[in-house]
């Protein structure tokens, strides 16, 4: 203990007791400004994170990862085209679509909406719509049945159930004895999905695309193939690779241009509050020095009786560089424990607290998602800590050199 007495001396400084409690209270307050500043930093991030995950899923479950479509909206040879597609090793699936505005109405709700007609055989083959299904089936458009499934929120909107009939209204007109009047068709509600994103679930409803086909009055015609890819990252590539082959002029799309405002909004954001939240981390680790200038004035006799027994400056610089690094990583650890605890389990805590109080944190018709998510991603956890632990060693250099500098004469000149 002779050799290291420097280390011994700095950590009974953090849990001194008796007289010197305030040394141990300015200690504790300084571990917790740094604790509860690591951990918001990582719970940001998770639920940061987590949205951006939760978009990439719930969008990709609806949306396909890319489409081809017909540059007047019409694509006749759909079906060459999706052997093409087929024919490249990075393309996993395809399925054809008919998409096209309408007005639903039921009673006396009505709402407009984009009507997807699908072939619901293949359209596992492309998105996850089969997963998401709350009542009756995907498999339940059969052609000429003209059944429809809608989005809870759509549903909900028009009051309706499975079995309901609701009327399909068309901007398009058809010509008849008493004038020009809008091409309807009644459906019946088959099924009900929610996705989770409101935009999803209260715009859009499947059809089968025979039905859609007929309601249209594309023929054999339809609007575009979906592609699933098996890189969702090289999208833009493989849908260009497919569209030059197959040799027709067409309009091609994918997952990171159609939604390319929602990823880029999400990584400025995650920026921002990183760089924010930094600097509240950096305030509560400079704490420290604060904490440590008091500790120095209030340890002048201890300092000077060390030094006149032959402790060298370097020691006494040893002892409180001991002491504020023991309060920044019992801090950063503490924060770290809580921040993972928290980001793991945040989505029970949430739920309980909406519960619990009649709350609601995310309010479905104004955020794109009702849920609050969270992904724990360890580098961020890793970043966070190493950075708050820099930050608190860096803020004992000050206190501990101007301890190493105290005067044994001038600090005990009034004991």
């Amino acid at each position: 203990m002779a050799q290291h007495f420097e280390y011994w001396i700095g950590r009974r400084y953090v849990r001194s007791k008796s007289a010197n409690s305030f040394v141990s209270l300015i200690s504790a307050i300084s571990m917790l400004g740094i604790a509860i500043a690591v951990t918001v930093l990582i719970v940001v991030l998770s639920v940061v994170n987590g949205f951006e995950r939760e978009l990439k899923d719930r969008l990709l479950a609806m949306t396909s990862h890319a489409s081809i479509e017909g540059v007047d909206g019409s694509l006749g040879d759909w079906r060459s085209l999706s052997e093409t597609a087929l024919a490249n090793p990075r393309v996993a699936g395809t399925a054809p679509y008919v998409s096209g505005q309408a007005l639903l109405v039921f009673e006396e709700g009505l709402s407009g909406a984009e009507l997807r007609g699908i072939d619901p055989g293949r359209e596992r083959d492309v998105s996850g719509v089969a997963d998401v299904m709350l009542e009756g089936e995907l498999a339940s458009l059969v052609e000429g049945e003209f059944n429809i499934v809608l989005g809870v929120e759509l549903a909900r909107e028009l009051k309706v159930r499975p079995g309901d009939k609701v009327t399909v209204t068309l901007a398009e007109g058809r010509v008849t004895p008493a004038g020009i009047l809008p091409r309807q068709k009644r459906f019946t509600v088959s099924g009900i999905y929610r996705v989770g994103m409101y935009e999803f679930d209260r715009r859009l409803a499947f059809v089968n695309m025979g039905d859609a086909q007929r309601l249209y009055r594309m023929r054999d015609a339809v609007s575009g193939v979906r592609l699933a890819v098996t890189d969702i990252f090289a999208a833009p590539e493989i849908v260009r690779e497919v569209a030059l082959e197959h040799g027709v002029l067409v309009l091609i799309s994918d997952w990171t241009r159609r939604n390319i405002n929602f990823f880029r909004s999400i990584q400025i954001t995650k920026s921002i509050l990183f760089v924010i939240l930094l600097m509240v981390v950096a305030v509560a680790a400079f704490n420290i020095v604060s904490t440590l200038v008091m500790v120095v004035k209030d340890k002048q006799a201890d300092i000077a009786i060390l030094r006149t027994i032959g402790a060298r400056p370097s020691s006494i610089l040893k002892i409180f560089m001991t002491q504020g690094s023991v309060i920044g990583l019992l801090g950063t650890l503490s924060g770290v424990a809580l921040g993972v605890l928290l980001s793991l389990n945040l989505e029970t805590v949430v739920g309980f607290l909406e519960s619990s109080f009649g709350i609601k944190f995310l309010a479905a018709d104004v955020y794109f998602i009702s849920d609050l998510p969270s992904e724990l991603i360890v580098g961020d956890v890793v970043k966070i800590g190493t950075i708050a632990l820099v930050l608190a060693l860096a803020s004992t250099l000050y206190p501990a050199w101007m301890a190493a500098r105290t005067a044994p004469a001038e600090a005990l000149r009034y004991d």
